[in-house]
C-alpha cells in the first residue's frame, strides 16, 4: 500500500436551501454534485470542509407557518427535520450544516450589516418595487416578464415601504473587473450573462424589510429585519467566525475554493456577494459555479408547481448509490438536463448491473472455480494484457482532470472504459477455454490476477461516486480490510499476497424496465391523490 500524502484545505459549498417544503431531487442533484468533490477531494489527501444549510427567514416562511397555525420556528424546525433526514439517507458526507435561525449566525450577520453600514454603504431609504414572495426578490418594472417573476413566472405586486440599502452601484466596477478574469464565475456563460446585466446598470439593494418580523433584526433600527440576501449568502463565512475573532477556522478555510449553486441564484452569488465582502473588506471566495436544472414535464422542477421527483421513493427502490451514479453519469455541468425514469432505469441496468456487477461477478466466480478462490501472481503478458493495465493505470489522472473541471459524468465515463475493456478482455482471453488446457495455467492466472487488479483500481476511482458500491466490491475482492489509497489507483500488481475472493450478492440485479416504470407511475398518482 502507498503511503498517503497529505495535501491543503479545500471548502467547498451547496447554497442553503428553503424549506418551504420537502426538497426534491433538483435539490439532490446540486447537493450530490457538492458530495462527490467533497469525497473526491479526501480521497486525494485534502483537508476538506462540505457545508450545506438552510435558509430560514423571510416572508414566504412567515405566511406559511401562520397557515399551519404555528409558528416560524415550529414550522422551518419540521421542514430541516425532513432535510437532514434525506441526507443522512443520501449519505451526505456535510461537515458543517447550518441554519439562519441559529444564534452563531444571527448574531455574526448582524455584525456584517455594521461593518458595512460604518464603511458608508448602507443607507436608509424607501423601496417602490414589483415583488416576488415564492423568490424572496423585488424587480424593477424593466426586469418584469410578461408582468410577472422573471424568476418563476408567477404573479408580483407592487409595494413601496422603508428599507436600509447597500450601495451596490459602488462596487458595480471592481466585480465588473472580478467577473472578466474568466476564473471567478463557471462556466463562461453564466460570466457573460452577469456581465450583460451589470452593463445595464447596476441598482442599490434593498437590504431590510419591516412589512414582516421573522428574521434577524438590524442592529440599529428594530423595527426593521435584515433582508434574505445579506442573511442567507453570509452563512458561508459566519460558520467560520466572521466577523467575531476570526479564529483557525477562518484562517484555515476562508476564501472558500467554491460555491456550488443553481443557474438561478448565480446573480446573487457572484454580484452581490462579492459587493458585499468587498464592503466588508474581507477576500472573496475563489470560484462559484453555476449549475443548470433538472428538467421535468418540459420546465424547471419546483415545488410550488407539483412536477417533483421524490429522491427517497428512488432510493427505496434502487438504492443511494445508482441514484447517485445516475446523476452524476447522466448530465453535463452547468448544462441544464431531462428527467425521465426511463433514462434513469436504463443507466442502472446497463452500466451498473451489465457492466460494473457482471464484471465483479464472473471474475469473482472464475477466481473461485479456476484458482481455488485465491487471486494468482501473474506471469505472463499479452497485447490485451499490456492495454488493460495501460487503461486501468492511466484512469486516475483523467479523473483528476475532469473532476477539478467538475466534469463528473466525463470523470465517470473514464472509469467504465475500465470496466468495459475489462468485459472485453474476458472475452478476448476466453478464460474458460485456457482452463481446459494444462499448459496454458500461467495464462489463465495472469487473467485472473488482472481482471482482480482492473477491479481493485475501480473500487478505489468510484469511491467518491458511490462508497458503498465500493465497499461491497472490496469485500468480494478480499481486500476489505486494505486501506482505501488514492496514489494506488496508479499501480498495478498491488493485491496482497494470498488474498481470498468472496463471491456475493449482484451488485445491481437487472431490473424489468417496463415493470419499474409502471410501479414508479402508480407510486406518483397514489402521491398526486394524497396531496389534494
Amino acid at each position: 500500500m502507498t503511503e498517503r500524502r497529505a495535501k491543503g484545505t479545500y471548502y467547498i459549498t451547496t447554497p442553503i436551501y428553503y424549506p418551504s417544503d420537502k426538497l426534491h431531487i433538483g435539490h439532490t442533484y446540486c447537493t450530490v454534485m457538492a458530495d462527490a468533490m467533497a469525497r473526491f477531494k479526501r480521497l486525494q489527501g485534502y483537508d476538506v470542509r462540505f457545508q450545506t444549510g438552510t435558509d430560514e427567514h423571510g416572508q414566504k416562511i412567515q405566511q406559511k407557518a401562520e397557515a399551519a397555525g404555528i409558528t416560524p420556528q415550529e414550522y422551518v424546525d419540521r421542514v430541516v427535520a425532513t432535510i437532514k433526514r434525506l441526507w443522512a439517507t443520501m449519505e451526505i458526507s456535510y461537515d458543517d450544516f447550518v441554519r439562519t435561525t441559529e444564534p452563531r449566525h444571527a448574531n455574526r450577520v448582524q455584525k456584517m450589516f455594521m461593518k458595512m453600514y460604518e464603511a458608508g454603504d448602507i443607507y436608509k431609504g424607501t423601496y417602490e418595487g414589483w415583488y416576488c414572495t415564492p423568490c424572496e426578490s423585488f424587480w424593477t418594472e424593466a426586469q418584469l416578464v410578461d408582468g410577472k417573476c422573471p424568476d418563476c413566472g408567477r404573479p408580483v405586486k407592487k409595494m413601496s415601504e422603508e428599507a436600509y440599502f447597500f450601495r451596490l452601484s459602488k462596487y458595480a466596477d471592481r466585480v465588473m473587473e472580478l467577473l472578466k478574469n474568466g476564473v471567478f464565475l463557471q462556466p463562461e456563460s453564466r460570466a457573460n450573462e452577469m456581465i450583460s446585466f451589470i452593463e445595464q446598470g447596476l441598482e442599490d439593494l434593498c437590504i431590510s424589510r419591516s412589512s414582516f418580523d421573522w428574521g434577524i433584526p438590524v442592529p440599529i433600527d428594530t423595527d426593521h429585519v435584515i433582508y434574505v440576501w445579506l442573511d442567507a449568502l453570509s452563512n458561508y463565512i459566519t460558520t467560520l467566525g466572521y466577523p467575531d475573532e476570526c479564529g483557525e477556522e477562518y484562517k484555515k478555510y476562508w476564501p472558500a475554493d467554491v460555491h456550488l449553486v443553481g443557474k438561478e441564484i448565480v446573480r446573487f452569488h457572484s454580484i452581490i456577494w462579492p459587493a458585499m465582502l468587498m464592503s466588508c473588506n474581507a477576500p472573496l471566495p475563489k470560484q462559484v459555479l453555476g449549475h443548470g436544472w433538472l428538467l421535468i414535464d418540459g420546465g424547471k422542477m419546483s415545488k410550488s408547481k407539483g412536477n417533483v421527483v421524490d429522491p427517497e421513493i428512488l432510493i427505496d427502490r434502487y438504492g443511494i448509490d445508482a441514484l447517485k451514479y445516475f446523476l452524476l453519469r447522466e448530465y453535463t455541468f452547468g448544462q441544464d438536463g431531462i428527467y425521465t425514469n426511463e433514462v434513469m432505469l436504463k443507466r442502472i441496468n446497463f452500466d451498473l448491473a451489465n457492466d460494473l456487477g457482471n464484471l465483479l461477478s464472473r471474475t469473482v466466480s472464475m477466481i473461485e472455480k479456476y484458482c481455488g478462490g485465491v487471486v494468482p501472481e501473474a506471469t505472463f503478458e499479452d497485447e490485451f494484457s499490456k492495454e488493460l493495465k495501460e487503461i486501468a493505470t492511466g484512469a486516475a489522472d483523467k479523473v483528476d482532470d475532469y473532476m477539478d473541471q467538475f466534469q463528473f459524468n466525463i470523470a465517470l465515463d473514464s472509469i467504465w472504459e475500465i470496466v468495459r475493456r475489462a468485459n472485453k478482455y474476458i472475452d478476448e482471453e476466453t478464460p474458460w477455454v485456457l482452463a481446459k488446457d494444462p499448459e496454458q495455467k500461467d495464462h489463465l492466472d495472469s487473467v485472473m490476477r488482472n481482471l482482480a487488479e482492473s477491479l481493485r483500481i475501480i473500487s478505489i476511482l468510484i469511491v467518491p461516486f458511490m462508497h458503498t458500491t465500493s465497499e461491497r466490491m472490496r469485500d468480494q475482492l478480499g481486500i476489505s480490510d486494505v486501506d482505501v489509497v488514492w496514489e494506488d489507483a496508479f499501480q498495478f500488481y498491488m493485491l496482497p499476497e494470498n488474498t481470498k475472493v468472496h463471491k456475493g450478492d449482484q451488485l445491481f440485479p437487472r431490473l424489468d424496465i417496463e415493470k419499474e416504470l409502471a410501479a414508479l407511475d402508480e407510486i406518483h398518482k397514489k402521491k398526486l391523490e394524497e396531496n389534494k
